[in-house]
């Protein structure tokens, strides 16, 4: 018999993990939502409804099946209530060294046969595995953001994980209406391996002079019939989160291509993270985001 998941566990309640505990309510799963505070989950619970919300005012769901899923969300404010949980996601920020930390924490509290799962979207997921007391039961599940709407979850196996659990990931990453593409156990796997370094050549553009803000984002709009430019797109991410992902790229590959820009760098060092700190390649504090270069 193959593995059954019933019941889902998010560790991290910020933008990915309260979009993949949004997600797994409306597969109809059991959710329990974890942050280092009750503030945290409650802000990702609210985030959760107004995104449901929005998804009844497009007609993409009914209002009763935004109050069932909302209904089946609950706050877990100590790794303890995670206990019964069948799979842990672990959604925390992009640094190795907390992640690891989470996992020794939470594996003494799992059932024998709960799945552990991390939303890494760089980091070894053979590397994370051995950090844990289960390495045949863990699985990298990258999904993208923002979660309810991106189809696309990266499958990412490590050197130990087995297929019953492989096979339970896949057919779990279906339920929730997602497309699943298996990826290697390279750094980064294959959308950031793509994506990051595309990014950070916009930066290096930006840094040079070629371009400013508003002109490179609009090359690549119109130019290469992206949604959204280069520049806009690492202020939605993150830049913490895209700098974390090219030093693993970086560090991982041994290859130059792969360096971090400095102007990159310096961002992220001054606290100009992009959107979630209302400043980045623009500033978001007016009515209208405005290039900071």
């Amino acid at each position: 018999m193959g593995i059954e998941i019933r019941k889902v566990g998010v560790i991290g309640a910020g933008q990915m993990g309260n979009g993949i505990a949004h997600v797994c309510a409306l597969g109809g799963y059991d959710v329990a939502l974890n942050d280092i505070s009750l503030d945290r989950i409650q802000s990702g619970l609210a985030t959760i409804n107004g995104n449901l919300t929005r998804q009844v005012n497009r007609g993409l769901i009914s209002d009763q099946e935004r109050v069932t899923a909302l209904g089946r969300i609950k706050s877990a404010e100590n790794l303890d209530a995670l206990a019964d949980c069948d799979i842990v996601i672990e959604a925390a920020t992009e640094n190795e060294q907390i992640k690891r930390k989470i996992f020794a924490q939470i594996c003494p509290l799992l059932k024998p046969t709960a799945l552990l799962a991390t939303n890494t979207s760089s980091i070894s997921i053979t590397r994370l595995a051995a950090s844990t007391d289960r390495p045949e039961k863990f699985v990298g599940v990258h999904f993208m953001n923002p979660v309810p709407l991106m189809q696309l979850v990266e499958l990412v196996r490590g050197i130990a994980t087995d297929d019953p659990t492989f096979d339970a990931c896949k057919q779990f990453v279906a339920r929730l209406g997602k497309i699943s593409t298996v990826a290697e156990d390279f750094p980064a796997f294959i959308v950031n391996r793509i994506l990051l370094p595309m990014i950070n050549e916009a930066i290096y553009t930006l840094y040079e002079g070629v371009g400013s803000v508003d002109s490179i984002d609009t090359a690549m709009r119109l130019g290469a019939n992206h949604p959204m430019g280069p520049l806009q797109l690492a202020d939605f991410i993150g830049l913490d989160t895209c700098l974390s992902i090219m030093q693993v790229l970086y560090e991982g590959l041994a290859d130059s291509k792969y360096r971090p820009c400095p102007l990159l760098v310096k961002y992220v060092e001054a606290g100009w993270l992009g959107r979630k700190t209302q400043r980045g390649f623009y500033d978001y504090r007016g009515e209208k985001p405005v290039p900071t270069r």
